[in-house]
């Protein structure tokens, strides 16, 4: 079975899995944001954090509502499909702003926002593993987003999962982004690179 073959398999898989997730923990979120740690951003390779990128959550994934709440005012952004395929863009977003569906259908805001650059980027998905895998939806919208921002600057990934959607390892290909750290509503996982 090929690689593309089993990625398939695995999210049809994972999406039952955070379906059932979702259902038996409807707190998750909550508890996730109490787990984050404020990091040291010089260690990080930051030498500090003005934009944070969060997502408007889509079906079981794990709502990041909550955590805005523990990041500063004005310093949200939301990411923007323009089209159904290429990398997304983050724009400006304060809490109680009308949202409008993007190319995907996502609520997110609308063209007059500010288009910004995050430091930060809090990534939904189906599983991960602690070596940094992250197992998406299939569409490479993060993927090539990521490699786009990292080619500006430093950019931190931290996937939002519960801890339900963890896997030994996650099937990876050479243009598959890695995360930095995990987040779920047990712990926060911070990921040691291999040498």
């Amino acid at each position: 079975m090929s690689l593309i073959s089993d990625k398939a398999e695995l999210r049809a898989r994972m999406r039952v899995v955070r379906r059932r997730l979702a259902a038996e923990h409807p707190d998750a979120g909550q508890q996730a944001a109490a787990r984050w740690p404020v990091p040291d951003w010089p260690a990080a390779g930051l030498s500090g954090v003005e934009i944070f990128g969060l997502y408007h959550p889509a079906g079981s994934e794990l709502d990041p509502t909550p955590l805005r709440a523990r990041l500063p005012v004005g310093a949200v952004a939301l990411p923007v499909a323009q089209a159904r395929i290429g990398p997304l863009v983050f724009r400006l977003h304060t809490a109680g702003e009308a949202l409008v569906p993007d190319a995907l259908g996502i609520p997110s805001p609308g063209p007059a926002a500010t288009t910004v650059a995050p430091d930060i980027i809090f990534a939904p998905m189906l599983a991960f593993d602690r070596r940094g895998g992250r197992l998406g939806q299939g569409g490479g919208h993060y993927d090539r987003t990521l490699q786009n921002l990292r080619r500006l600057k430093p950019v931190v990934v931290i996937g939002l999962a519960y801890a339900g959607q963890e896997l030994p390892e996650i099937p990876m290909e050479p243009h598959d982004a890695r995360l930095d750290a995990i987040l779920t509503e047990t712990e926060f996982i911070p990921v040691v690179r291999e040498a």
